[in-house]
């Protein structure tokens, strides 16, 4: 999973995501470019057609990051892809295997029933897919309460610190990070991305 830029070889993901039910809706690309803002990339999000977009990251701990960003949303198929790729100054302009994975990703999240909203192609995803089911499976499923509580403990605040912010109990932060498996979340998240970056 080697790309060049400049002549020095690189690990390269890139993430393709389609918006669910786009021709029932408004355009969300926009939006979905503003929560992605912050993920670190080798070549920045953008549209590519229509209701799509396409970003280049350079590790899979970035990857991941991308991914639930928009599994959090809750109206994306997202597919992640790894592998070679030629970079030119933005992603509609690249190519390579990666690229090729990376659509054929999006679309096996499309066309799955009961629909699973991620998928992720590289020479092992038959291994290291369903985990990413899971993580996905945790974070879309989390509630708004517990988001709001996960958002802050996030940031490195404490309990306490969180409570005082919401106005709630540090029994109820406790509560909302044992239901919204966080802490699990967390490990897990690194852990996909050790194996998805040991290639």
């Amino acid at each position: 999973m080697w790309g060049r830029l400049g002549g020095s070889l690189l690990l390269m993901w890139v993430i393709t995501a389609d918006q669910i039910g786009s021709r029932r809706g408004s355009d969300l690309v926009p939006a979905a470019l503003d929560l992605l803002d912050a993920v670190p990339t080798t070549l920045p999000f953008t549209r590519t057609v229509g209701d799509e977009l396409q970003g280049v990251v350079p590790t899979a701990a970035d990857a991941l990051r991308a991914t639930l960003v928009l599994v959090r949303d809750g109206r994306w198929s997202v597919g992640i892809g790894g592998g070679e790729v030629r970079l030119a100054g933005e992603s509609r302009a690249s190519d390579g295997p990666a690229f090729v994975r990376a659509r054929a990703a999006v679309e096996r999240a499309k066309g799955r029933r009961p629909p699973v909203p991620v998928a992720l192609e590289d020479p092992r995803s038959g291994r290291l897919e369903p985990l990413l089911h899971l993580l996905a499976a945790v974070v879309g499923e989390r509630s708004e309460a517990s988001w709001r509580v996960v958002d802050l403990l996030e940031t490195g605040a404490t309990g306490v610190d969180v409570a005082k912010a919401l106005d709630i109990t540090p029994q109820a932060v406790s509560w909302h990070r044992r239901a919204s498996l966080w802490d699990t979340e967390v490990r897990a998240r690194h852990a996909l991305a050790e194996l998805m970056d040991a290639a």
